[in-house]
């Protein structure tokens, strides 16, 4: 990693997030154009992410499953909304061979090798698992389905940014079949809460929580229920997706279930999904200028522990009093490293580890030792304390606690000082080209208005808040009983 800096926020926030990524080993660009490297490091973020959300998907019944990655093409064509949505994503398998060139150049694709029927490569799995579920389903009795698989997908982009959107990346999308409206209503809307407490509790990432626009809609839903956050230059990222399907998947592969009565119904269908996009959203929500900035709960190294030495005698006894520190430290679920490392200074460790946002630094040296002591250092806030080793566990493990919610407090309060209200485009358009942020408005429900209001101020409806009653004039027709809206900038 170099011991470069990077730029500051402040001049250009999106090479900051570019070279943050890099420079704390998060990812890096692939040959492959839009596609990215996810490092050990970003990797090990990603599956502190995945842990936790599928052990609170299985807390909830969901079970994993898995489905192939090459859907045939004639499964898109059979839902209209869905293919039309996707139709400009997709890449397409075309040939199953390859051949040696005549000229002896390398490989050419074999003409005489062409499939019958194209294959897509999934960007996302609702057509080829209804096509499953028509198999699984005869009866109520085989309701509900509640099946989540963990995957790739590839929605083929044109402008590309490590984690924030990339042709392939990583996900979750969980896929429910119910017996009724209601229970599929039920499920949309706590796989909503699940994402939000997992956002909230654990990435320490505030949302707000809101059903997406007609014009905004998964392609193929009737209802899509979001969690939208704010990131540090004023942008919203959306951070989570909870579709109401209907019966549109069901109709198109004619899934149907006796129901007790004997009458065939319609299965009613959720789908849901978050991806490595969490990752741009951590980063962006609570890194500084000197790099990554982890909350404790999804850090792969919570605490290092660097000694400070200048002979292997002095060495010896740190390392002996730090070992026996790790396994108390383990003990409490917390994860540590010890890096005696002895190619590297102290100095050159600490810079790497504040790009690469450990919670919690450690310095021991021979005058610690002799007092009993260590310097702590918080990622955080930058602050350096001198500690007893007197219970120092346990107040490491009060620190990680005070951190995650301080984390998340203070970004709470960038998201309360960064939510204005706008009563006329020309004041939306000053607000978001001076501070962005989100912007509470006023929009009378019809999708030319939103087209407009998008075309005049570069901002989308982010979501209509749930539970929101209160009603005023459009922004842009100044029509009466209009609903309240969040409108923003946006990744």
């Amino acid at each position: 990693m170099s011991s470069k800096g990077i730029v500051k926020r402040s001049e250009d926030f999106s090479k900051w997030y570019n070279e943050l990524v890099l420079k704390a080993d998060l990812a890096e660009h692939s040959d492959v154009r839009g596609c990215m490297i996810i490092k050990p490091y970003g990797y090990a973020i990603w599956e502190k992410i995945k842990d936790q959300l599928d052990i609170m998907f299985k807390e909830t019944g969901h079970q994993n499953a898995y489905f192939p990655l090459l859907i045939p093409k004639s499964y898109l064509s059979k839902e209209a909304a869905h293919v039309e949505g996707f139709a400009k994503e997709c890449a397409v398998v075309t040939h199953y061979r390859l051949k040696n060139s005549e000229d002896g150049t390398g490989v050419i694709v074999d003409p005489e090798a062409k499939l019958e029927e194209e294959l897509i490569i999934r960007p996302t799995s609702e057509t080829i698992i209804w096509n499953t579920y028509k198999k699984w389903i005869q009866s109520y009795r085989d309701l509900p389905i509640l099946v989540n698989q963990w995957a790739n997908v590839v929605r083929w982009e044109m402008r590309t940014r490590l984690f924030l959107r990339t042709s392939e990346f990583l996900w979750q999308e969980g896929h429910t079949a119910h017996a009724t409206k209601i229970e599929a209503v039920e499920e949309t809307e706590k796989m909503l809460e699940v994402y939000a407490q997992f956002v909230q509790e654990f990435m320490a990432v505030p949302v707000i929580k809101g059903v997406k626009s007609e014009n905004e809609r998964f392609a193929g839903a009737e209802e899509t229920y979001c969690i939208e956050a704010l990131m540090q230059d004023g942008k919203a990222l959306q951070a989570g997706t909870s579709h109401f399907l209907g019966q549109n998947f069901a109709k198109a592969f004619d899934v149907t279930f006796a129901d007790k009565e004997g009458n065939k119904n319609h299965v009613w269908a959720t789908s849901w999904g978050v991806s490595t996009r969490l990752m741009g959203a951590l980063v962006m929500t609570h890194s500084d200028d000197k790099g990554l900035v982890l909350p404790p709960k999804l850090a792969p190294i919570q605490v290092v522990i660097v000694p400070i030495y200048k002979n292997e005698d002095q060495l010896l006894e740190i390392s002996e009093y730090a070992n026996s520190l790790i396994k108390e430290l383990k003990s409490l679920n917390i994860s540590v490293k010890f890096d005696n490392d002895d190619n590297k200074k102290p100095g050159w460790k600490f810079a790497e580890y504040e790009m690469k946002g450990v919670p919690l630094r450690i310095a021991i040296g021979p005058r610690d030792m002799e007092n009993q002591t260590v310097e702590l250092a918080r990622r955080d806030n930058l602050s350096k304390s001198t500690v007893s080793q007197l219970d120092l566990p346990n107040l490491l493990l009060e620190t990680l606690n005070l951190i995650q919610n301080d984390l998340f407090t203070r970004s709470s309060l960038f998201l309360k000082e960064n939510t204005y209200s706008a009563n006329s485009i020309d004041q939306m358009i000053e607000i978001l080209d001076a501070k962005g942020g989100f912007i509470e408005a006023f929009w009378n429900g019809d999708s030319k208005s939103e087209h407009k209001i998008k075309e005049l101020t570069k901002a989308t409806i982010r979501c209509i808040p749930l539970n929101e009653n209160q009603t005023g004039n459009c922004i842009l027709t100044g029509e009466p009983n209009s609903k309240k809206v969040i409108f923003a900038r946006a990744y």
